[in-house]
């Protein structure tokens, strides 16, 4: 294993994070016999004594129901109208990268079958879709004036979108950076976040007169940390001060592309999609090692985007710290940039998957049974954990839940999938829950709505609500896609 990965972390990582998310309960037990394998410190005790009321748990009035994908997983048509390769393209043809071998082409053919796409999130009663625009499409080089096939392309989705009821939610970037960008130096260059901000601004400007959310960047600890610390995914490098670097300049070009989106005049509001655990100490002394692992995994994220401070205790050489050196940190960072970083958003994104623990030296730890994906330990109740925690320890902002799910047991195609089912039961619950006890929580996105291309593992892992046969690109809507149709009618979910 290479020197900069700790020998206590797998070789290969599947998805978002790199953490063992934990859980427990009747979920947990049935999850593993299908298993194929503010204040400055979190909550430190669980909400596991909780049981759902009897009759089903309502929403608000205007709740918001909706699915996720991302361009490189489901879009395919990487050579069309223009597009050059972003890192994904160049880290999946790598020897070894992806555990199938494969690429992120064709995936699910979406760039090609949107419309029949759309159709079936108004079949399915989806009030909203949240996908991403490739940059590579718009900016193939990263850089110069806009690619018109690309921005025509997304212009027709988001009118098929509108045309259908169903609010569009634009994440600007999920992590297929061009690989021009990546070639001068990627995010450990301030540069790219400069060239962000500007692909930023010609997003907006073209697609800005309709009413949307849009979301900056997606999930830039996983992109930071999986990406650039354990190289797993792409560009995949191997140094936590290049993924330091990473983190600071992807936070900065959300700043940056805030104030463009102010500036722009554009429709709709603007947030970012951050990926966060509760995190829950095996030894209730070790307060110490919490904190640090809290720092690194949610509060070097929240705090600058939404205090406009970095936590001390999140880069060092200590169990729990990302391993930068301090004073490689500091470097990258100028005067004004947490000002930029915590510049007025609209509402906060939150994806969740699962919880982590801390053990008696204050090293990540397991701490529950897990799904297909091993790194994902689950806990529902961790959710509600979280989003208290968010309203406690941070000023009020409308929060949103932009990805949460599971993936079916095995790769095989199947439209049967009742651990996913009771996955998001359990998980809207808790969502209900934080409501009633005053979390500001306004929609809840399912990841994902259709089986697509998962990263490094290729198409081994299905996450879909609906099952697609990368053969012949049919579509088929899982029994949880059923089921979730029932929820969103009801606006509520049920007991059992």
């Amino acid at each position: 294993m290479p020197e900069d990965v700790p020998a206590r972390l797998p070789a290969r990582f599947s998805r978002r994070t790199l953490f063992a998310m934990a859980g427990g309960g009747a979920l947990a037990a049935a999850l593993a016999a299908c298993a194929p394998g503010g204040s400055t410190t979190p909550t430190p005790t669980a909400s596991a004594s909780w049981m759902p009321p009897a009759k089903p748990m309502a929403f608000p009035q205007g709740f918001v129901w909706g699915a996720a994908t991302s361009a490189y997983q489901v879009e395919g048509s990487v050579t069309a109208d223009g597009r050059l390769p972003s890192v994904w393209d160049t880290f999946a043809a790598r020897a070894g990268a992806i555990r199938d071998g494969s690429t992120g082409d064709p995936a699910a053919d979406q760039y090609v079958r949107y419309a029949q796409d759309v159709d079936l999130m108004a079949g399915l009663g989806l009030g909203a879709y949240r996908f991403s625009l490739a940059w590579p499409r718009i900016q193939p080089t990263g850089s110069g004036p806009a690619n018109a096939a690309g921005l025509d392309h997304y212009r027709r989705v988001v009118d098929a979108l509108v045309e259908r009821g169903i609010r569009p939610a634009i994440t600007l970037f999920h992590w297929d950076l061009p690989q021009a960008l990546q070639d001068a130096g990627g995010w450990a260059k301030r540069e790219t976040a400069l060239r962000f901000a500007d692909y930023a601004e010609l997003c907006f400007d073209a697609l800005g007169d309709v009413e949307a959310d849009w979301m900056t960047l997606n999930e830039p600890k996983t992109h930071a940390f999986v990406g650039h610390w354990y190289g797993a995914h792409a560009p995949g490098l191997r140094s936590p001060d290049v993924a330091a670097a990473a983190v600071h300049h992807q936070l900065l070009a959300h700043g940056l592309a805030v104030e463009r989106f102010r500036e722009s005049g554009a429709a709709g509001r603007i947030g970012i999609p951050l990926n966060l655990v509760s995190a829950y100490p095996l030894d209730a002394g070790r307060a110490d090692g919490l904190a640090r692992l809290d720092a690194r995994e949610n509060r070097l994220f929240l705090d600058p985007v939404l205090k406009g401070t970095y936590p001390d205790e999140a880069i060092g050489s200590l169990p729990g710290q990302l391993p930068a050196r301090p004073a490689a940190w500091m470097t990258v960072q100028e005067d004004g940039d947490l000002e930029t970083i915590s510049a007025p958003i609209d509402f906060l994104a939150v994806q969740y998957y699962g919880v982590t623990g801390v053990d008696a030296s204050g090293n990540e730890t397991s701490i529950a049974p897990t799904s297909a994906a091993t790194w994902q330990q689950i806990k529902a109740e961790g959710l509600y954990d979280l989003l208290m925690r968010i309203v406690r320890d941070y000023p009020a902002i409308p929060l949103l839940i932009t990805e949460n799910g599971i993936p079916d047991p095995t790769p095989d195609l199947t439209v049967d999938d009742p651990e996913r089912i009771e996955f998001l039961r359990t998980h809207f619950q808790q969502a209900a829950r934080s409501i009633a006890d005053g979390a500001p929580l306004e929609a809840y996105y399912v990841w994902s709505l259709l089986d697509n291309f998962e990263w490094a593992e290729g198409y081994q892992q299905r996450w879909g609500i609906v099952a697609v046969d990368f053969q012949t690109q049919e579509r088929t809507p899982k029994r949880s896609a059923e089921w979730y149709s029932g929820v969103i009618a009801a606006n509520a979910v049920s007991a059992s």
